[in-house]
């Protein structure tokens, strides 16, 4: 399992390479904006006609990081699905799969902008999660210690002699961490921007994902 180690509110998590994150000693894997639904909303509101087959994607790869870490409790920090409407319109395949990765765990619904209410697919729906010492919700809010959010689909981009490498990153200092877009249908914000960069302390640090994560001072 492709993870860096984030030692965080006296606790140890992992910024696994997919975009999720770990608490190994709890047991909870979080994921943030997973977006499903993306290509039907679009269609259904006259948009880019996408293949659709992000849910599928997207879940495969979640059922792989819950097969890899023995996750009991799994945190969706909101925009799990693209609209309420995307949610209803799921397929029924896909429905099932989701009360598969489901059964014998915890899982969680965190209310997001994109999908402000319950959905009709098991386990507990919230506008924010405590597990002390964490704070799980969908957007940061200011002053917030031992906070875990999303919302902003933050990616970094790093600049090499060769190229410019960007890619979707977890940003992370001593009082938050902002998780990255889990969705296969997703774009990002740059965490140079000032959105980002007003939230996190000057020491942030950045985890880009992919295959090898790797951690560097957060780009300004």
């Amino acid at each position: 399992m492709n993870a860096c180690d984030l030692s965080f509110c006296g606790l140890r998590l992992r910024a696994l390479g997919s975009g999720a994150l770990f608490w190994p000693e709890a047991g909870v894997l979080c994921v943030s904006d997973l977006h499903l639904g993306k290509s039907e909303r679009m269609a259904r509101r006259g948009g880019a006609a996408l293949p659709p087959y992000e849910t599928r994607d997207t879940l495969t790869r979640l059922a792989a990081d819950l097969d890899a870490t023995g996750a009991r409790v799994v945190v969706c920090l909101g925009d799990s699905f693209d609209d309420l409407g995307a949610a209803a319109a799921l397929p029924e395949a896909e429905r099932l799969w989701i009360t598969r990765l489901q059964a014998g765990r915890r899982w969680v619904w965190i209310e997001g902008n994109h999908d402000a209410g319950p959905v009709d697919l098991g386990g507990a729906h919230l506008a924010e999660l405590a597990m002390a010492p964490l704070t799980f919700r969908h957007i940061a809010l200011a002053g917030a210690v031992g906070e875990i959010s999303g919302h902003y689909h933050p990616k970094a981009v790093i600049r090499t002699r060769a190229r410019a490498i960007s890619r979707p990153a977890f940003l992370a200092d001593r009082d938050r961490i902002v998780m990255p877009a889990y969705g296969t249908y997703t774009g990002g914000l740059r965490c140079d921007d000032a959105a980002l960069a007003g939230l996190m302390r000057p020491d942030a640090v950045a985890v880009l994902t992919g295959a090898v994560p790797h951690m560097v001072p957060m780009p300004r």
